[in-house]
């Protein structure tokens, strides 16, 4: 449901930040913030900040940051709601009961509706099976050797041979077009109207942690493209924060995760009994399915087709592993491509024995990286000792490194003082290979044009935000209209009308926004802090140049705005320049 803002504010405002996450990460007092590791990626330098004055964290590498309801979000893979009400449990605070007003019953019943459609659909392509029809889904399973308790168990299926079957059975249950559309299970055009997006293919559910239907994936049965076709994303499904099997394989007593690239291959795993294989849903694996992960274990083991493709995505997914602190190790499938042929082939035994002798990562990257060289070739073989020894210069810390030097000499036979030799060497001249380029967080920060200009307005709202004081000497020139866009202008003005009441809170103008990428800007506005900054004189320049940049860019971007035949047109152009013209005359101090 949707609290008021003064729940949300009550709430957060009862639950100290530096209190909650100190639970969870251990971080120390350094000047006004406290510091850790940040535990949303890979890291040992402590870049993650907590301020007790904003109630608000910030990671200066990964760039993760919100406040403490956006923490516990992000961290247990919380909804806003649920992250709320643990919270509030947290605070002694009885969150009020369910808005029943007409608004709120349509906004909370939407999604519902779209769970109770999938359920439908997947009851019926389940049942169609059982039809005449639907042999040609029983053949194919039959063919890769699933039993009817695991058929039954995924909730497998078959849609039939026209498109217009599944939304004649769902409008006859009384849902309409707008809804069948919606849930990702049909698409309109002007010649066909209202019709489904998956026929003659046999059909996996997916399913969420808690094991409602969220979408389909579908294999096309012949040789029809795309030969698997999933649902899109739609208001209950998100690719990239779920995984096919999750529902199952949470409550696996293994100690660990197993992720591969299909559901047939998740079948096959859980059929012969390794019920801890999961697998991403037709997109690569992200960082948000890493941090899932993260939720119920500690280690993942990648196993990905033997092919370059495969080898490339576990490449990827080291990278992934790494930056969500998850201990990650490769499955060795050769000869065999992928688990589902390995099992059908070796057994269960030989396949348990691999998961045992799983391959380090390193291991594994220093093998791909051996494939490109020939040892018979000495200039080659030297090039490869050469790379090899920039990669164990990644290990920062001297006895992992020591350790390492130690395994590599001894798996090929290299003496284990030349190679330490020219381990010292390459990290003397500051080598070292080229990282392989992997996300470091759940977000892809996005470079344009305008970035040196909002760089600037967050320079200025982290000042107002740090000190309060100078709000009287910026409101005299900028406004909130100054700023760039709409959400840069929105927290302005959250921001301007809270200094003007004096109970401003950073924290607060996160309640605002539900999107984790506006949570991560908004947090970034609010943490980016000049540097370089030594005497009175550095320090009033640098308002001085902030708060024309500032005021140049709102002018720009408002004169573009403007039309040309407006009327106004040249008058406000003019006033404009002349604003411009006196503020860079003006002299102006954060202090005086």
């Amino acid at each position: 449901m949707r609290y008021s803002d003064q729940i949300v504010e009550e709430v957060r405002s009862r639950n100290d930040i530096v209190d909650v996450i100190g639970q969870y990460v251990h971080i120390q007092k350094k000047g006004a913030n406290y510091f850790g590791l940040c535990p949303f990626h890979n890291e040992k330098s402590g870049s993650f900040s907590v301020s007790p004055g904003k109630q608000m964290y910030y990671c200066f590498g990964c760039g993760a940051g919100g406040n403490v309801i956006t923490f516990l979000m992000k961290y247990d893979n919380l909804t806003f709601a649920e992250a709320l009400k643990q919270l509030a449990d947290r605070a002694g605070i009885t969150l009020p009961e369910e808005d029943n007003s007409p608004q709120a019953r349509a906004l909370r019943d939407k999604k519902q509706i779209l769970f109770d459609i999938n359920k439908e659909a997947a009851k019926y392509y389940y049942l169609n099976l059982k039809r005449p029809e639907g042999q040609v889904g029983v053949e194919y399973f039959r063919k890769r050797e699933l039993s009817d308790d695991t058929i039954k168990h995924f909730g497998l299926g078959y849609s039939g041979l026209s498109s217009n079957d599944i939304v004649g059975h769902l409008k006859k249950l009384g849902y309409s077009d707008a809804q069948i559309i919606e849930a990702g299970l049909a698409s309109f055009d002007e010649k066909r109207g209202t019709s489904g997006k998956f026929w003659n293919r046999v059909m996996f559910p997916i399913m969420d942690a808690t094991g409602k239907v969220i979408g389909f994936g579908g294999r096309v049965m012949g040789d029809a493209k795309p030969k698997y076709l999933n649902s899109p994303e739609t208001p209950i499904f998100d690719k990239s924060r779920n995984l096919f099997g999750l529902n199952y394989a949470k409550n696996s007593r293994a100690g660990y995760m197993i992720i591969c690239e299909g559901y047939m291959d998740v079948i096959a795993m859980h059929q012969a009994g390794f019920d801890m294989a999961v697998a991403s849903l037709g997109t690569a694996f992200t960082p948000g399915q890493a941090m899932i992960l993260k939720r119920y274990t500690d280690t993942v083991i990648l196993s990905y087709d033997s092919d370059e493709a495969g080898t490339k995505a576990a490449l990827r997914g080291i990278g992934i592993l790494k930056d969500a602190g998850l201990k990650g190790k490769v499955l060795d499938l050769r000869p065999h491509k992928d688990p589902d042929e390995f099992i059908k082939n070796e057994g269960r035994e030989a396949f348990e024995e691999r998961i045992k002798n799983a391959e380090n990562t390193f291991f594994f990257e220093v093998r791909v990286m051996q494939s490109r060289y020939d040892f018979s070739d000495p200039v080659s073989k030297t090039e490869f000792q050469r790379e090899l020894a920039g990669k164990l210069c990644e290990f920062e810390e001297a006895l992992e490194r020591e350790n390492y030097i130690e395994a590599v000499a001894a798996r090929f036979g290299f003496a284990i003082d030349d190679l330490r030799r020219l381990v010292a060497d390459t990290a003397a001249r500051g080598g070292g290979v080229r990282q392989i380029e992997r996300p470091k967080s759940g977000i892809a920060v996005k470079k344009s044009p305008d970035d040196g200009a909002r760089k600037n307005q967050r320079l200025l709202l982290t000042w107002l935000s740090d000190e309060p004081a100078i709000f009287p000497k910026v409101i005299k020139w900028v406004t909130p209209e100054d700023f760039s866009d709409d959400l840069y202008r929105s927290v302005a003005k959250e921001l301007f009308k809270g200094l003007e009441a004096g109970n401003f809170s950073p924290a607060s103008v996160l309640d605002h926004f539900t999107d984790e990428e506006e949570h991560r800007q908004v947090a970034e506005m609010f943490n980016t802090n000049l540097v370089e900054i030594e005497t009175k004189e550095q320090r009033r320049k640098a308002f001085r140049d902030i708060i024309y940049a500032v005021k140049h860019s709102g002018y720009e971007r408002q004169k573009k705005e403007l039309q040309l035949d407006d009327p106004d047109y040249l008058t406000k152009t003019i006033q404009g320049k002349k604003e411009l013209e006196k503020l860079s005359h003006a002299d102006i101090s954060p202090d005086d």
